[in-house]
């Protein structure tokens, strides 16, 4: 499975809301299970983060990471959503990444962001635009909502 990450996934491996389910998946993509991909603008957006965060994808092997650059299909894609009413200017990087994950035809986009992102409204704009266009549909999904199912002898 291709998972897009953006950069509140990362980060939340260090924050105490988030890192229980960030750092699971986190430990699906070391392991292989998963891969992640890394955009253009989420490695833009670490820069800005703490160290700590920032080396955070360095625990990955990089046979597990694809790399995602930033294409003008991309910023197309995304101006549409703001032009349409999905999202505003100010959440541009917002946008771009959606299009990013539609476009490099990603299993799912993971974020923690659930004003801009995993908005369940939001989302069926996206996709209703993605549609509209001629693209796939997005799945757009929490952390939590992606790791392998674990066995917890309740069965």
């Amino acid at each position: 499975m291709k998972v897009y990450t953006d950069t509140s996934v990362i980060g939340g491996c260090f924050d105490e809301e988030f890192k229980e389910w960030s750092n699971a998946l986190f430990q699906e993509f070391v392991a292989g299970s998963k891969q992640i991909m890394l955009s253009d603008l989420t490695l833009q957006e670490l820069e800005l983060a703490r160290q700590e965060v920032r080396d955070k994808i360095r625990e990955i092997p990089t046979q597990y990471i694809i790399g995602i650059g930033i294409n003008d299909e991309a910023i197309r894609l995304a101006e549409t959503y703001i032009t349409e009413g999905a999202l505003t200017n100010k959440s541009y990087n917002d946008a771009l990444h959606i299009a990013l994950a539609t476009l490099n035809n990603s299993d799912v986009l993971a974020s923690w962001n659930f004003k801009h992102i995993v908005n369940l409204d939001r989302i069926r704009l996206y996709n209703s635009i993605n549609l509209r266009l001629g693209y796939r549909m997005i799945e757009i999904r929490a952390p939590r909502e992606i790791l392998k199912p674990q066995d917890d002898g309740n069965e």
